[in-house]
């Protein structure tokens, strides 16, 4: 390598890093969507009314913790924070360690925790922050094209892991995910918000049993 690619390797990278600080969040979002397609469900983030459709069915008062898969840049972070109480908490988990160190770096909660691991894994992290049970579990994980195995195992531990009453939000832009609810959720209400890109399904999974 010459001595001008080194000098340019630098300045590329300082290129970059300028170009992703100035998009702030969408930057980060942006460069997560392209090192790990899979793993992320859109290339934008989703719409203030998928995030107030997808909340609205949460029984708030009586939320003490709430977990989400798939948080990326925080979209639903600071909306869920809203509405949470001051003695809940909100866990998310993501297997990216880019979006995980941003969401520490950028959100300062004392009920917030963010989690590099896998949502296959959520009841042995629930127990780790001291709880047994989660009152409502939310994920954008695109369910369709993780690897062989993981969205089942996602969904037998989700069910395993929610209290009774409680509730697997689900948003998605394909509706196979509803598939790997249905053997575990009897009782799935469905909804589509248009006003988001794309489009994208709802279903709020309930637990009625134990």
């Amino acid at each position: 390598m010459t001595s001008t690619e080194l000098a340019r390797q630098p300045l590329a990278h300082r290129i970059r890093q300028k170009i992703k600080q100035g998009m702030g969040p969408w930057g980060v979002f942006l460069e997560g969507f392209i090192r790990n397609p899979v793993m992320v469900g859109s290339i934008v983030p989703s719409s203030r009314f998928t995030i107030n459709r997808m909340l609205s069915k949460v029984d708030w008062a009586n939320t003490k913790l709430f977990v989400e898969y798939g948080p990326g840049v925080g979209t639903f972070c600071q909306p869920v924070l809203d509405r949470l109480p001051r003695d809940g908490m909100l866990i998310v988990i993501d297997t990216n360690p880019m979006f995980i160190d941003y969401l520490r770096r950028t959100i300062s909660d004392s009920r917030f925790v963010a989690v590099n691991g896998s949502a296959a894994d959520v009841e042995e992290i629930v127990r780790a922050h001291g709880h047994e049970k989660a009152d409502y579990v939310l994920s954008g994980l695109p369910f369709s094209t993780l690897p062989k195995g993981v969205a089942p195992a996602i969904a037998s531990a989700t069910y395993r892991v929610i209290r009774k009453g409680g509730a697997f939000l689900v948003y998605q832009f394909r509706p196979k995910a509803r598939s790997y609810m249905a053997p575990h959720f009897k009782r799935i209400d469905d909804a589509i918000e248009p006003i988001n890109v794309p489009p994208c399904f709802m279903w709020w999974g309930w637990k009625d049993e134990d």
